[in-house]
């Protein structure tokens, strides 16, 4: 008792709450006043503070602050007790006292019935479920039923009321259908949820809030459907799972399987294989029919082995029944009204051939026979998807090879099946197979019946029915019917009457048949069995009937005029010839101009030579520059043989003009190896200074350069080739054609002196230094020479705008090298090795970029003043070569060249003057 007082004392106001009390007494019914009460006493136990709200909730009983505070403090205190202590009775109490004035606040309830859930009190928490969405306004119901779902959605609620629970939710937001089929699948409700899932896919307004499309829907509802056949009863499963396969065509395959495993659940294995079938005899994609297949092999794979494992278990109840079947015979079983029902099937139809339980050799032979059937129902697919696929027809013929019966009736099927308008590939390859089978059996009949129904065919393009053509006579060819052959190839070159052509401009159509008899491969085999099988007369009018046609090509020119050179008549042959240079152009009459003028020349040769010439002149007339060249060799080849010389090299120079600029260099040559071998070797001085003046490339023009320096120096003639060498080298970049240079070089040591050797490195110099300023200053040049070079580019298509500003930027070029060799041994244009006269600077381009020498070459040179570069006598048997004589033979240049017996070289001199 004494301890029951003392704790009453510690409830009572202490001296320390006097000054809130007086305050509450003189307001008690003020919410500050309290609530400051309260925030004060944060530290007091709960007791105290449960006795200060009640106070103040007898004052203010609709103070949502004050209840909701009072409650949270009460949860926050039995939320580690067990739900079966008496403070939460308590809890209970205080809610439903708060409930009185709270009953429209939903955080009141939401706490409380959370509070219940946590209790695990069924009957009372529903039937607070219920207050709370009797009393809370309709838009506050979503925060109830979310508590409420998840209530009866836990292990131990009875199945009906969650039942009826949900089914009132869908009243009230029926687009959450799709939890409560997932509720009723997690309950094992399968009746009610194929039903309900079945609803919501007949509802073309339902939308799915879960993201769910109509297509996984309809899968989800063959899984229900099919994994539960035996308890799922009132739904057309067939029907709805058909109408699936209809609308759905994306995962057929699994729509199929799941039908099928419907049917095997509900133990109508036969309806099954049924389905399988259908299923692989529907589908048009091979993923579709692999997914059919592996199910259906699988399902036979199981079956067979289940037979087997009953076998066994019947064949050891048989050996323990043995010793009792005789006499039970012998009753009748009929009147055993105690016997049962699968004893009575067993005793009835013992024996029966068609209640055979042992039918394993069977199953097995079935389950073979669809392994065997797989490249053939995989065929029938990819028909499926495009039935005019000739390529997929022929492999359907393959697979059925050895067996001639189901061959011809796939090739019946094809060729009805094909349309030629739509075919993919040539679809005349299956007529022309069909007949070949035939004749590869020796049935000539039914093949000739084939290709003639084959002709009547309209195809897409004329080359299908004149293949059928070829076909047909190439059959009767070897078979030895050689007038049958001739036959089929005369009927179907002819051409159709007026009469035909009328009427089928009348109805609309484009028959191929009406063109078929321009067919060039047509009549190339027909002139071909003519020239075989026929006289000429018949050949000759083919050939004719071609020509007339318009539609010969080059080859057959030629085969006609070869054709009539073999039988001798060769002015007919050069008049077909004739014609065909006229009825072609370029390129294709190149190959029938140089046969016709290799036949006229070897004909003939130099009896009709004016003829010729008139032929060579009219070809190389109308050729174009790429096809000219053949025809200017031969031409000079006729002159070399069977005219004149000089009329030969006017042909060479004519085709030097007349080629293209990539291949003047190559027909150069040839002029100057064909003038060289006729004239001489002197004679083709002129050819090559042509060559260089006519404007070849510079790359062509330093290698035509180059030989002809190689020339001159083998006749003896060292200046001219100096000079040649000097010209040259405005061509060749000392960075990037060192192999001039060395060349050079070593024709200076060989033949030159000191002053030439310094002239070469002078002249390197000066050209290395040009290319080095050219690129230097192209850019600056490229915008101010913009318009130049385009003008030049417009006269000239061969010349590159590089190469324009590099000739306009390289330094002036000397004159022509005849000019070179005939006037002066001196260089032009270029500054000499040693002083020169006032007299002679006037004269001669000075380059205003001279590189001066070291002092030492200055003082060798300053009293050698008009020295003449590397004169020596030229040797008497050169023809036409320039004999210069010394002007000061006095000097002492002179009497050093008298006295040089030996004639060393540059490098060698230079030597010895060192040692000196």
């Amino acid at each position: 008792m004494a301890t029951m007082a003392t704790m009453a004392m510690e409830l009572y106001p202490s001296t320390d709450d006097l000054l809130y009390e007086e305050e509450i007494l003189r307001n008690p019914f003020s919410l500050r006043l309290w609530w400051r009460y309260l925030v004060a006493r944060t530290d007091a136990p709960f007791k105290k503070r449960a006795i200060i709200y009640e106070r103040a909730l007898k004052a203010l009983p609709g103070s949502y602050k004050l209840w909701y505070a009072y409650l949270r403090e009460r949860l926050e205190l039995v939320r580690n007790l067990p739900i079966n202590h008496y403070q939460f009775e308590t809890l209970d109490n205080t809610f439903e006292r708060a409930l009185v004035t709270m009953h429209k606040m939903p955080r009141i309830w939401i706490m409380y019935l959370q509070t219940l859930v946590h209790q695990k009190w069924i009957s009372r928490t529903r039937r607070c479920f219920d207050r709370a969405l009797c009393a809370l306004p309709v838009t506050q119901h979503d925060r109830v039923w979310e508590i409420y779902l998840g209530f009866v959605s836990q292990k131990g609620i009875p199945i009906e009321t969650s039942l009826r629970v949900y089914k009132r939710y869908l009243k009230y937001d029926p687009s959450h259908i799709e939890e409560f089929i997932e509720f009723l699948v997690t309950s094992e409700r399968w009746q009610e949820a194929a039903e309900r899932l079945a609803g919501v896919l007949n509802d073309n307004g339902f939308f799915s809030i879960k993201g769910k499309s109509k297509h996984r829907l309809w899968l989800e509802l063959c899984d229900l459907l099919t994994k539960h056949a035996t308890e799922v009863e009132g739904l057309n499963v067939d029907a709805i799972i058909r109408g699936g396969i209809r609308k759905f065509t994306d995962e057929v395959g699994r729509l199929w399987t799941s039908l099928a495993d419907y049917y095997i659940r509900r133990r109508l294995p036969e309806k099954a294989r049924d389905v399988f079938e259908e299923g692989m005899m529907t589908v048009v994609t091979v993923r579709d029919f692999s997914v059919i297949f592996d199910a259906y092999s699988q399902f036979e794979e199981s079956m067979l082995a289940l037979k087997m494992e009953n076998m066994d278990l019947d064949d050891n109840e048989e050996e323990e029944m043995g010793e009792g079947e005789d006499e039970e015979d012998e009753e009748d079983v009929r009147w055993d009204v105690d016997l049962s029902v699968s004893k009575f099937e067993k005793k009835i139809f013992k024996g029966f051939w068609l209640h055979d339980d042992y039918d394993v050799d069977m199953r097995l032979a079935r389950l073979e026979h669809l392994m065997d059937r797989r490249p053939e129902l995989a065929n029938s697919v990819l028909l499926r998807q495009n039935p005019h696929n000739v390529e997929q027809w022929h492999r359907r013929v393959k697979l059925f090879e050895g067996n001639p019966t189901r061959q011809i009736l796939t090739y019946t099927e094809a060729v009805r099946t094909v349309d030629p308008m739509k075919a993919v590939g040539k679809p005349h390859t299956l007529w022309v197979a069909f007949a070949k089978l035939y004749e590869s059996h020796n049935d000539l009949a039914n093949a000739r019946v084939i290709f003639d129904k084959a002709v009547q065919v309209n195809y897409k393009a004329v080359d299908h029915l004149a293949s059928v053509w070829c076909e047909w006579a190439e059959m009767e060819l070897k078979h030895k019917n050689f007038k049958g052959s001739l036959d089929l190839m005369r009927r179907a070159t002819a051409e159709p009457s007026v009469e035909v052509k009328r009427r089928v401009a009348a109805d609309g159509q484009e028959l191929v048949q009406m063109k078929v008899h321009k067919s060039l491969k047509l009549w190339a085999f027909y002139v071909d069995l003519e020239e075989s099988l026929g006289n000429l007369e018949s050949t000759r009018a083919v050939y004719e009937r071609i020509l007339d046609l318009r539609i010969a090509t080059p080859q057959i020119i030629i085969n006609y005029a070869m054709l009539l050179e073999e039988h001798k008549y060769f002015e007919d042959a050069f008049r077909v010839y004739e014609r065909g240079v006229k009825i072609f152009k370029y390129p294709h009459v190149k190959d029938i101009w140089v046969t016709y003028l290799s036949k006229f020349v070897k004909r003939y040769k130099s009896s009709k030579l004016e003829r010729a010439r008139e032929l060579f002149d009219n070809a190389v007339e109308t050729a174009p520059a790429e096809c000219v060249k053949s025809l200017y060799l031969q031409y000079a080849k006729l002159e070399e043989n069977y005219g004149l010389a000089k009329r030969a090299m006017n042909v060479y120079d004519k085709a030097t003009k007349a080629v293209p600029a990539n291949e003047k260099l190559s027909m150069y040559e040839i002029y100057i190896a064909r003038a060289a071998e006729i004239f001489g070797v002197p004679q083709t001085r002129e050819i090559y200074e042509q060559a260089i003046s006519s404007g070849l490339p510079d790359k062509d023009v330093k290698t035509m350069c180059m030989k002809y320096a190689e020339l001159e120096k083998s006749l003896g003639e060292i200046d001219r080739s100096r000079a040649i060498y000097t010209y040259a080298s405005q061509f060749a970049d000392p960075r990037t054609d060192p192999d001039f240079w060395n060349k050079w070089n070593e024709f200076e040591v060989q033949h030159g002196n000191e002053d030439t050797f310094r002239e070469m490195l002078r002249i390197r110099r000066t050209v290395a230094a040009s290319f080095s300023q050219t690129h230097f200053i192209l850019p600056e040049h490229l915008k101010q020479t913009q318009d130049k070079t385009t003008k030049a580019g417009d006269g000239e298509a061969g010349v590159d705008e590089m190469a324009a500003l590099e000739k306009q930027l390289a330094p002036p070029p000397p004159p022509p090298v005849d000019d070179l060799v005939k006037d002066k041994p001196r260089t032009v244009g270029f500054v000499s090795a040693g002083p020169e006269s006032q007299s002679d600077v006037g004269k001669k381009n000075v380059n205003q970029e001279e590189i001066e020498l070291p002092d030492e070459s200055d003082d060798e040179d300053e009293g050698e003043e008009q020295v003449e570069i590397a004169q020596k006598e030229v040797p008497t048997a050169v023809f036409g070569g320039l004999v210069k004589k010394r002007d000061e033979p006095g000097t002492e240049e002179g009497e050093e060249a008298k006295g040089a017996e030996t004639r060393l070289g540059a490098l060698e001199r230079m030597k010895r003057r060192k040692n000196a």
